[in-house]
C-alpha cells in the first residue's frame, strides 16, 4: 500500500487515486496505475498538461440533440434536473446539478432548450468553457443560460457545493 508520504510526489494523479492510496484497495497496491497516471502518456483532466495537450477541433459540428416530440415543460424540467446530476465527471455533476437546482425552476422553455443543448456537449469541454480555461464557441457567447452558468461557476460567495437530493 502507498504511504501518505508519497502523495506530494503524486500531484498529477487524480483525487480518486489519492483516496485509493489510503484504502486497502487492490488498485492502490498496483504501482502501474500510479505510473500510468503520472507518466504523461495520458494527461489527467483538470491539469495544466491536459489543458496544454488536448483540444477540440473547432471544425466539429455542433452535436445533434435527441428530438423529444411532445415533451411537456414539467417532463423536460425533471429530465434536465436528472441529467445535470449524472454527467460522468464529479466537477460537472456538482456544477450543473447545483446550477439546475438554483435556476431550472425559473427557466423558460427556450432557456431549458439552451441548457439541454449545452449538456449535449462533451463534459470536459463544457467545464473548461464555463470556468473560462478555454474560450467557448461563438454560439455560446450569446446564450443567457451560458452566461448564468459561468457566473454560477465563479462561486463568488464561496459556497460549499453539495450534490442536491433527488426529489
Amino acid at each position: 500500500m502507498l504511504s501518505p508520504s508519497l502523495l506530494p510526489r503524486l500531484s498529477r494523479t487524480s483525487l480518486v487515486l489519492r483516496r485509493l492510496a489510503f484504502r486497502n484497495h487492490s488498485a492502490a497496491k498496483n504501482p502501474q496505475i500510479i505510473r500510468f497516471a503520472s507518466s504523461g502518456e495520458w494527461p489527467m483532466p483538470h491539469t495544466r498538461e491536459h489543458l496544454e495537450n488536448t483540444s477540440v477541433d473547432p471544425r466539429l459540428p455542433k452535436p445533434n440533440p435527441i428530438i423529444r416530440q411532445n415533451e411537456s415543460e414539467e417532463t423536460m424540467r425533471a429530465r434536465l434536473l436528472y441529467q445535470a446530476r449524472k454527467r460522468g465527471t464529479l466537477e460537472n455533476d456538482l456544477l450543473l446539478s447545483t446550477f439546475a437546482r438554483d435556476h431550472l425552476a425559473k427557466m423558460s422553455m427556450e432557456q431549458m432548450r439552451d441548457f439541454d443543448e449545452l449538456m449535449d456537449e462533451m463534459d470536459w469541454t463544457v467545464y473548461y468553457w464555463v470556468t473560462r480555461q478555454r474560450p467557448p464557441p461563438e454560439r455560446w457567447l450569446k446564450s443567457k443560460v451560458f452566461e448564468k452558468l459561468t457566473e454560477h461557476a465563479k462561486n463568488e460567495g464561496k459556497v460549499i457545493r453539495r450534490m442536491p437530493p433527488l426529489e
